[in-house]
């Protein structure tokens, strides 16, 4: 297959039928201000969307007339080949496992049962097996008449200067509450419902084709080909590893015993395949697969961005990332920053729609006393159970957990901001004679 183009390449073809030709990708990315060198992560220039069902969705330009469509609608970049690859390992270790486990019901089983598996891999790219896979899996549904007509008008756009057959692809919506977009199987884009309510055309079309150029990409079908060959061995692992967890959670020295001499076979049974029968090169792979896999998601998504930039969506897109950028740094604060407060409003937090009020104190009525700064207080009750906090969990343990997950966001969101304005700068320079 031919590798994807991606930005500076991705620039839309003319438009047949006598129709002008359509303007290079650059001229939808550049601004009025120069990106020669990364800018910090703060207010651009372009004026942000206003949050709730006011924000005006329809601003983006409509790009008339027909467009000339690829003949090849998805290729293969190096991210997606470098998974397959990756995984081949943990694949033949999946194939043993299906030959052994079969095995033990009966011999025939083990010569039918893993060449059935094996050929069931292309199934997952039926659109009948992704609808099912969608619906059951993700948990995506169907857009609604409404939500049709207006993910219609944004695709248009986006197949458009992508030069893609829009019929290729099938829209669905996910019940999430981010500002965000799914590529999944061969022939599936999510986008969620709070992205359809709180984006406006132009921004959606970023996200949605930061999708399309996963698919384009050859991502989505290679993550799910290999994710569905590597599920064997994945099982056969995380059934070793709760074994081992339960026998020594027993603190009784039969168990325990035994979760040791499991623990050391494991290890010996590891170097033999490494040392002694030289298997290396199937053990080490397995070993750092999760690490490269994970750069290689990391990669997949700065191309996607890439792709999605030469399009001509790179403001938008830059505007979504850095939303993403804040909503990670304060966790559970709106992506667009607080609601804006109707004038005579005092400024104080107002709860949200359901939320638990506890009743105010009538005059006269006994208060009991606050603690003073530095006193200690003794941990009150969650609602619904008896405890104080949720057992195995202290308030430290949740409040470390809670950084750790929101500082990662916040870095993979900066990262993909950085990336993206590197691209735009890229452009930029192209297009100065």
């Amino acid at each position: 297959m031919d590798s994807p183009s991606y930005p500076g390449d991705a620039v839309p073809a003319p438009r047949a039928g006598g129709g002008s030709p359509q303007a290079p990708a650059a001229a939808y990315a550049t601004s009025a201000t120069p990106y020669a060198a990364p800018l910090p992560l703060g207010p651009t220039a372009h004026p942000t969307p206003v949050p709730g069902p006011a924000a005006d969705h329809d601003d983006l330009a409509l790009d008339q007339g027909r467009r000339m469509v690829k003949a090849v609608q998805r290729g293969i970049d190096g991210a997606a080949l470098s998974h397959l690859l990756v995984t081949v390992p943990l694949g033949l270790i999946s194939l043993a496992v299906v030959a052994i486990v079969s095995g033990l019901i009966t011999p025939v089983l083990a010569l039918i049962v893993p060449v059935a598996w094996l050929l069931s891999g292309p199934l997952v790219f039926h659109r009948g097996v992704e609808s099912a896979i969608a619906r059951y899996l993700f948990g995506m549904r169907g857009p609604t008449p409404e939500e049709a007509q207006r993910l219609d008008v944004v695709w248009e756009q986006v197949t458009r200067r992508a030069g893609v057959d829009r019929e290729t692809y099938e829209l669905w919506i996910q019940e999430r509450t981010e500002l965000n977009a799914t590529a999944a199987a061969g022939h599936i884009v999510a986008v969620t419902r709070h992205a359809m309510e709180r984006l406006p055309n132009s921004r959606l079309g970023a996200v949605l084709a930061h999708e399309l150029g996963h698919h384009v990409g050859g991502h989505t079908w290679a993550a799910m080909l290999a994710d569905w060959y590597a599920l064997p061995a994945r099982a056969a692992g995380r059934a070793v590893l709760a074994l081992l967890f339960l026998l020594f959670r027993t603190k009784h020295w039969a168990g325990i015993a035994c979760g040791g001499c499991l623990s050391l076979m494991i290890v010996q049974f590891l170097f033999l395949m490494t040392f002694v029968e030289g298997m290396w090169w199937l053990v080490l792979p397995v070993a750092a697969g999760p690490l490269v896999i994970a750069r290689l998601h990391r990669r997949a998504e700065f191309r996607a961005d890439a792709y999605a930039v030469g399009l001509g969506f790179g403001e938008a897109l830059e505007d979504v990332l850095m939303a993403e950028a804040r909503a990670a740094a304060v966790p559970g604060a709106p992506p667009y920053g607080p609601a804006p407060v109707p004038p005579g409003v005092p400024p104080f937090q107002q709860p949200y729609p359901g939320q638990y009020q506890a009743p105010q104190p009538y005059p006269g009525q006994y208060q009991a006393p606050q603690p003073y700064p530095g006193q200690y207080q003794a941990p009150q009750p969650y609602p619904g159970h008896g405890h104080p906090v949720p057992p195995n969990l202290g308030p430290g343990k949740a409040a470390d957990s809670g950084r750790l997950v929101a500082k990662a966001a916040h870095t993979n969101a900066e990262a993909r901001l950085r990336n993206v304005r590197l691209v735009m700068s890229q452009q930029v320079q192209r297009s100065v004679p």
